[in-house]
């Protein structure tokens, strides 16, 4: 982790990180990467973060997850695979509050994602598992904000709208930016 780097984004609350990615000379074709360690993001300006729970979605090529803003802080590692991530400010008080960074995500990049930022990604290779360490416990009856992932406000650039987007009901159904602010979201 000597050898990462955290670029700035247009959006408060957000940090891509640039992971060190080593090859394994004994090993060919093995490779290692530290995604996290918390003294060590402290030394690199990111927030204190302490993780509760780490969570695995695997998906297919298409599928589409997102824009939720949940009410936890999250980090944020592709473990195989590759996928176009997302991230929005809904907050509606916030200074970059609009304001949407999007970029491809592999074993390469992680990010961490201040709570209420809006997040999403789309599965770009054959599959990937996307991890995230979250600092609050997912529970079901905790409802949170989501916005349409074709919000004409946020006008992502999804890589893959043809047959192949895979989408869920709750989804498919988001209200966009503009209707979640004016309902007090």
């Amino acid at each position: 982790m000597d050898d990462i780097h955290v670029p700035s984004t247009p959006i408060d609350g957000l940090s891509v990180i640039d992971l060190e990615v080593r090859d394994d000379t004994e090993r060919p074709g093995a490779t290692f990467r530290e995604v996290f360690r918390a003294e060590r993001f402290a030394a690199l300006g990111l927030p204190a973060f302490s993780p509760v729970q780490w969570s695995v979605s695997e998906s297919r090529r298409g599928t589409l997850r997102g824009i939720h803003a949940e009410p936890w802080d999250k980090l944020v590692h592709v473990v195989t695979g590759e996928v176009f991530a997302a991230i929005a400010d809904v907050r509606r008080d916030s200074p970059t509050a609009g304001h949407v960074w999007t970029g491809v995500l592999d074993a390469r990049r992680a990010l961490h994602v201040s709570r209420g930022l809006g997040n999403a990604f789309q599965v770009t290779s054959d599959a990937a598992a996307y991890a995230y360490l979250v600092n609050e416990p997912w529970r079901p009856d905790v409802a949170y904000p989501a916005v349409a992932w074709d919000d004409p406000d946020l006008a992502i650039d999804w890589p893959i709208t043809d047959e192949r987007l895979a989408l869920s009901s709750k989804d498919r159904s988001n209200p966009s930016l503009r209707g979640l602010w004016a309902s007090g979201g």
